[in-house]
């Protein structure tokens, strides 16, 4: 049916049918402009479209491969044999491609294409340069890398030398002459970031920023940078005014991690970046990945591409910034610097690898691996590069190892969880509960021997070594009612020291000079604290709190500790920094607003050898004196300075009143004047001739319904 108005006519009914048999017309006209693109539109579809170049980031040519008569099909075998030996470890091949001349042989060069690009980027720098003999010498490059030599423009310029732009000092808070530390507080939710000189009575401020950060700040591991975050990357700050001296484009960062050494800085980014937002990145670097980087020269040594779960730090590395490794599927991979290559080519093949973890001061890693059927679990000690095994213990009906190294590489202490009574119904595996020990290897003794510490109780929280010493705590048992216990290693046996029982304790902290230690119950404990000289009989010298404390921190030279509660661990109350001694007597409170984070500035190792050390504290009492003198007189200093900041502000107080003063005096005509030639200011003045007015004024007006 169709209707019409007064005006039009009915169309006939064959006009009628061939309309209905048309199929409507959803064009835009040809003037119109449509005003939302398809990348707007379907922005998510838009990044998983595939790459132009999608899967060439995957193939590579290997360049230099000897030259053989294809017809010769056992020789040909051989060498194919050969080549796959040399590129299959680097990961999963589609496919391999010889090309073949007209006369039979094949052209010297062949196509690999690896199931993922990462693995073809690893193949090329491990294998580029290769000696397979004395004729032939590898080249390996990416197919990539022909697209983008032809498309570089003829018109090509070198690089001008950039002039060298010094940085100042990098290391000049180490000259401070009263040894005193840096400190950097976060607060206002992490927007503001104060730098301070810690003082002996009041911290001097430093340097105070705001939105410093888009997340927080964090300091290397030397304390020579002051790391930041950005939307596009990470910068570096240092020097004495706090220069910029590092960026690292590296678009949405969350994670960092520094090598030891801070030779190399590595980058994570969770979340894909999307190309509206940074259109100069290849579609590699918009994908999650992870970035190495060299902090001197800012360039980059390598990118990998992380699993779905990832652990963070992903790398794990050695003392010397030489090595670092990740944990695989039944295998280790450790890369040397500095060309992030794999070592020797190969990894460590591990069956049942659960962990790692590196010596503290020497090239020597030690992991385990759990059990697998009539195989017991086993914590092997290796050295790296030789891979020569140092050191092996067999474990069994183990749960879970945890491995903690002393901070001198001299001991490592393995936690073991072990099942308890185990029984087989069928096919099935019960236990009745779990019992725990302690493998402690002596690294530094002949043969590292081993020996064993089981501990009978429901749980162990902690296990902490001290840091120069033979010592280490533990803490063991269920909230207010757990104990500590302190051991040594004496003659290639482990010794009980001390037992504490019923400590409301799940944190142990020891000073960095070793002897003093902290017993902590933080969160669900209150914020207990107890200071301990282990030297003197483990006396407590303090026994105090901080009331929902989150966050402990010993300053790098062991003479305060830092407690506090911050906002960032959920907590938006009473959100404050307390410093204390490393006697336990509290020296001041600061209660920053929004406090969020507090971080020491840390030092970089002492030069000092173990007889410089003794030597020292043989003639102690010669230097304590000297030291005695100055702190008095840095006391009577500090307490003049603070003298003379009060008579400064007095003064300043006295001229704003006088300035008041002035100004009163300058508008008495004027208030003469508005009140009817009365002067309300003089003592004389009539209060017959004032008159007195009360005025209301309406705040609120409210209706009350009354009661039936």
């Amino acid at each position: 049916m169709v209707t019409t108005d007064s005006k039009t006519e009915p169309l006939p009914d064959s006009e009628m049918e061939m309309e209905s048999d048309e199929e409507p017309d959803f064009s835009d006209p040809e003037d119109f402009v449509d005003q939302i693109n398809d990348e707007e539109l379907l922005a998510d579809l838009y990044q998983k479209r595939p790459a132009e170049a999608e899967g060439l980031e995957s193939v590579i040519i290997c360049d230099n491969i000897p030259v053989i008569d294809t017809t010769e099909g056992t020789r040909f075998e051989k060498l194919k044999t050969v080549l796959q030996k040399l590129f299959r470890p680097f990961g999963d091949i589609n496919s391999w491609e010889f090309p073949i001349g007209a006369d039979g042989k094949n052209k010297g060069f062949m196509f690999i294409e690896y199931r993922d690009a990462s693995c073809a980027m690893e193949a090329v720098r491990a294998l580029n340069g290769h000696k397979l003999d004395k004729n032939h010498t590898f080249i390996v490059c990416p197919f990539t890398d022909f697209q983008k030599y032809e498309s570089m423009s003829e018109d090509w310029h070198p690089p001008q030398p950039q002039p060298y732009k010094s940085h100042g000092n990098l290391s000049y808070f180490l000259l401070e002459p009263d040894c005193r530390d840096q400190f950097v507080v976060t607060f206002e939710n992490g927007r503001k970031v104060t730098m301070y000189l810690h003082g002996f009575q009041e911290d001097s401020v430093l340097l105070e920023r705001e939105n410093f950060s888009d997340l927080a700040v964090m300091w290397s591991p030397r304390g020579t940078f002051l790391a930041t975050f950005h939307e596009q990357g990470i910068q570096l700050w240092g020097g004495e005014k706090w220069d910029k001296v590092g960026k690292f484009k590296h678009y949405k960062v969350r994670f960092i991690d520094f090598s030891p050494c801070e030779q190399y800085l590595v980058t994570f980014n969770e979340g894909a970046v999307s190309k509206s937002t940074a259109p100069d990145l290849s579609e590699d670097e918009r994908k999650p990945c992870v970035i190495v980087w060299d902090i001197l020269t800012g360039q980059r040594r390598r990118t990998f591409q992380p699993s779905e779960e990832i652990m963070w730090p992903m790398f794990k590395w050695s003392h010397d910034d030489r090595y670092f490794a990740r944990q695989g599927e039944d295998q280790i991979q450790i890369y040397e610097t500095p060309s992030c290559g794999l070592l020797d080519m190969k990894s460590i093949k591990v069956t049942g690898v659960k962990s790692f973890s590196w010596c503290p001061t020497m090239n020597i890693m030690a992991y385990w691996v759990s059990e697998n059927r009539d195989v017991p679990a086993r914590v092997t000690l290796i050295e790296i590069p030789s891979r020569k095994e140092l050191r092996s213990k067999n474990l069994y009906n183990v749960a879970d190892c945890k491995m903690c190294w002393h901070k001198n590489g001299d001991y490592i202490a393995v936690k073991v969880d072990r099942y308890q009574k185990l029984k087989k119904e069928g096919n099935q595996t019960k236990y009745s509960g779990m019992s725990f020990n302690f493998e402690v290897f002596m690294i530094r003794e002949k043969n590292i021997p081993v020996d064993s510490v089981e501990l009978k109780d429901s749980c162990v929280t902690q296990l902490a070594w001290e840091p120069n010493g033979s010592k280490f705590a533990v803490v063991h048992g269920e909230g207010q009612h757990a104990s500590v216990s302190f051991y040594q290693v004496k003659q290639a046996s482990v010794v009980l020291m001390k037992r504490m029982e019923k400590k409301s304790c799940n944190r142990l902290l020891w000073s960095p000079n070793g002897q003093i230690i902290l017993l902590a119950g933080l969160k669900n404990l209150n914020g207990t604290l107890e200071f301990l000289d282990t030297g003197n009989d483990f006396t407590s010298m303090v026994a105090t709190e901080h009331f929902r404390c989150t966050d402990i921190e010993w300053d790098p030279t062991g003479r305060y500790v830092v407690t506090a509660v911050s906002a960032w661990a959920g907590d938006r109350s009473d959100n404050a920094y307390w410093i204390w001694s490393f006697q336990g007597k509290l020296l001041r409170k600061a209660a920053p607003t929004g406090y969020c984070a507090f971080l020491w500035r840390p030092r970089p190792r002492s030069l000092l050898t173990e007889e410089h050390l003794k030597e020292i504290k043989k003639n102690f009492k010669k230097y304590s004196q000297q030291f005695s003198l100055k702190d008095r007189a840095s006391m009577s200093k500090v307490s003049k300075d603070i003298m003379e900041k009060r008579q400064r502000l007095m003064e300043l107080h006295r001229a704003w009143l006088q300035q008041k003063h002035e100004k009163l005096e300058a508008q008495r005509s004027l208030r003469i004047e508005l009140r009817g030639g009365i002067d309300t200011d003089t003592l004389d003045a009539n209060p017959d001739e004032l008159e007195e007015e009360t005025l209301f004024i309406l705040v609120k007006e409210e209706s009350v319904p009354l009661p039936a």
